[in-house]
Protein backbone atom coordinates (compact mmCIF):
# COMPACT_ATOMS: atom_id res chain seq x y z
CA UNK A 1 0.00 0.00 0.00
CA UNK A 2 1.51 3.25 -1.06
CA UNK A 3 2.81 5.12 2.00
CA UNK A 4 1.48 8.46 1.11
CA UNK A 5 -2.21 7.18 2.25
CA UNK A 6 -0.90 6.47 5.11
CA UNK A 7 -2.28 8.35 7.90
CA UNK A 8 -0.09 10.25 10.19
CA UNK A 9 -1.72 10.30 14.02
CA UNK A 10 -3.30 6.92 15.08
CA UNK A 11 -6.67 6.80 13.78
CA UNK A 12 -9.42 3.76 15.17
CA UNK A 13 -11.19 1.90 12.10
CA UNK A 14 -14.18 -0.31 13.58
CA UNK A 15 -14.66 -3.01 11.18
CA UNK A 16 -17.91 -4.89 11.58
CA UNK A 17 -19.34 -7.90 10.22
CA UNK A 18 -22.54 -9.59 10.60
CA UNK A 19 -24.56 -12.28 10.35
CA UNK A 20 -23.12 -15.64 8.95
CA UNK A 21 -19.38 -14.16 8.25
CA UNK A 22 -18.40 -15.83 10.98
CA UNK A 23 -18.64 -19.31 8.91
CA UNK A 24 -16.78 -17.49 6.01
CA UNK A 25 -14.42 -20.33 4.66
CA UNK A 26 -17.00 -22.90 4.98
CA UNK A 27 -20.05 -21.49 3.69
CA UNK A 28 -20.77 -21.10 -0.02
CA UNK A 29 -16.96 -21.14 -0.39
CA UNK A 30 -17.63 -20.96 -4.42
CA UNK A 31 -19.30 -17.70 -3.59
CA UNK A 32 -17.29 -16.24 -0.47
CA UNK A 33 -14.11 -17.87 -0.82
CA UNK A 34 -11.88 -20.28 1.49
CA UNK A 35 -10.46 -17.63 3.12
CA UNK A 36 -11.80 -17.68 6.92
CA UNK A 37 -12.84 -14.56 8.74
CA UNK A 38 -10.13 -14.87 11.29
CA UNK A 39 -8.02 -14.94 7.60
CA UNK A 40 -9.44 -11.34 6.86
CA UNK A 41 -8.64 -9.95 10.14
CA UNK A 42 -5.31 -11.08 10.37
CA UNK A 43 -4.92 -8.65 6.87
CA UNK A 44 -7.01 -6.09 8.13
CA UNK A 45 -4.77 -5.73 10.99
CA UNK A 46 -1.41 -5.75 9.00
CA UNK A 47 -2.89 -3.41 6.68
CA UNK A 48 -4.07 -1.00 9.15
CA UNK A 49 -0.36 -1.03 10.88
CA UNK A 50 1.04 -0.12 7.74
CA UNK A 51 -1.21 2.90 6.87
CA UNK A 52 -0.92 4.02 10.34
CA UNK A 53 -4.72 2.86 12.23
CA UNK A 54 -5.41 0.91 14.74
CA UNK A 55 -7.82 -2.12 14.09
CA UNK A 56 -10.88 -3.10 16.16
CA UNK A 57 -12.54 -6.35 14.23
CA UNK A 58 -15.90 -7.94 15.34
CA UNK A 59 -18.53 -9.77 14.62
CA UNK A 60 -21.98 -11.19 15.43
CA UNK A 61 -25.48 -12.43 14.40
CA UNK A 62 -27.32 -10.47 16.07
CA UNK A 63 -27.84 -7.09 14.62
CA UNK A 64 -28.93 -5.42 18.11
CA UNK A 65 -25.08 -6.09 18.64
CA UNK A 66 -24.27 -4.68 15.42
CA UNK A 67 -26.01 -1.36 16.80
CA UNK A 68 -24.34 -1.19 19.79
CA UNK A 69 -21.40 -1.35 18.83
CA UNK A 70 -22.06 1.45 16.24
CA UNK A 71 -23.04 3.30 19.03
CA UNK A 72 -20.00 2.59 20.74
CA UNK A 73 -18.08 3.59 17.88
CA UNK A 74 -18.67 7.31 18.77
CA UNK A 75 -16.16 9.32 20.05
CA UNK A 76 -13.97 5.97 19.83
CA UNK A 77 -13.22 5.18 16.38
CA UNK A 78 -12.71 7.65 13.78
CA UNK A 79 -14.02 5.17 10.63
CA UNK A 80 -16.30 2.18 10.30
CA UNK A 81 -15.94 -0.28 7.94
CA UNK A 82 -18.92 -2.74 7.68
CA UNK A 83 -20.15 -5.98 5.89
CA UNK A 84 -23.84 -6.47 7.67
CA UNK A 85 -24.34 -9.10 5.94
CA UNK A 86 -27.92 -9.43 4.74
CA UNK A 87 -28.89 -6.84 7.58
CA UNK A 88 -27.34 -4.82 4.35
CA UNK A 89 -30.95 -5.29 2.76
CA UNK A 90 -33.29 -5.34 5.93
CA UNK A 91 -32.00 -3.23 8.73
CA UNK A 92 -33.08 0.53 9.03
CA UNK A 93 -31.72 0.71 13.01
CA UNK A 94 -28.37 -0.22 11.47
CA UNK A 95 -28.87 2.64 9.29
CA UNK A 96 -29.97 5.09 11.88
CA UNK A 97 -27.06 3.74 13.96
CA UNK A 98 -24.79 4.77 11.01
CA UNK A 99 -26.18 7.90 10.49
CA UNK A 100 -25.49 8.81 14.51
CA UNK A 101 -21.91 8.14 13.50
CA UNK A 102 -20.11 10.98 12.05
CA UNK A 103 -16.85 9.36 10.63
CA UNK A 104 -16.58 7.93 7.10
CA UNK A 105 -18.01 4.72 6.63
CA UNK A 106 -17.31 2.00 3.72
CA UNK A 107 -19.71 -0.27 2.97
CA UNK A 108 -17.97 -4.01 2.51
CA UNK A 109 -19.68 -7.29 0.26
CA UNK A 110 -17.27 -10.05 -0.32
CA UNK A 111 -19.94 -10.96 -3.28
CA UNK A 112 -21.05 -8.90 -5.98
CA UNK A 113 -24.58 -8.80 -4.95
CA UNK A 114 -25.83 -7.16 -8.31
CA UNK A 115 -25.20 -10.33 -9.67
CA UNK A 116 -27.46 -12.32 -7.02
CA UNK A 117 -31.02 -12.30 -6.22
CA UNK A 118 -32.92 -9.06 -6.82
CA UNK A 119 -33.31 -8.62 -2.47
CA UNK A 120 -29.59 -8.16 -2.63
CA UNK A 121 -29.88 -5.48 -4.87
CA UNK A 122 -30.80 -3.43 -2.30
CA UNK A 123 -28.49 -1.30 0.90
CA UNK A 124 -30.23 0.71 3.85
CA UNK A 125 -26.61 1.11 4.40
CA UNK A 126 -25.08 2.65 1.18
CA UNK A 127 -27.72 5.67 1.58
CA UNK A 128 -24.96 6.48 4.36
CA UNK A 129 -21.83 5.16 3.50
CA UNK A 130 -19.12 6.97 2.01
CA UNK A 131 -18.15 4.62 -0.29
CA UNK A 132 -18.97 0.91 -1.38
CA UNK A 133 -17.03 -1.36 -2.07
CA UNK A 134 -18.68 -4.95 -3.47
CA UNK A 135 -17.41 -8.28 -5.94
CA UNK A 136 -13.57 -7.93 -4.60
CA UNK A 137 -14.17 -10.90 -2.53
CA UNK A 138 -11.71 -10.44 1.20
CA UNK A 139 -9.49 -8.15 -0.57
CA UNK A 140 -12.87 -5.46 -0.19
CA UNK A 141 -11.92 -5.12 3.35
CA UNK A 142 -8.12 -3.88 1.96
CA UNK A 143 -9.42 -1.54 -0.46
CA UNK A 144 -11.58 -0.40 2.03
CA UNK A 145 -8.76 0.54 4.68
CA UNK A 146 -7.18 2.18 1.88
CA UNK A 147 -9.80 4.40 1.03
CA UNK A 148 -10.47 5.08 4.87
CA UNK A 149 -6.89 6.02 5.52
CA UNK A 150 -7.19 8.45 2.44
CA UNK A 151 -10.68 10.20 3.96
CA UNK A 152 -8.95 10.41 7.55
CA UNK A 153 -5.22 11.35 6.26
Amino acid sequence: MPAQDACPVSHTVAILNGPNLNLLGQREPDIYGHETLADVETSCREAGAELGLTITFDQSNSEGELVTWIQAARGKAQAIIINAGAYTHTSVAILDALNAFEGPVMEVHISNVHQREDFRHHSFISGRADGVIVGCGTQGYLLALQRVATLLG
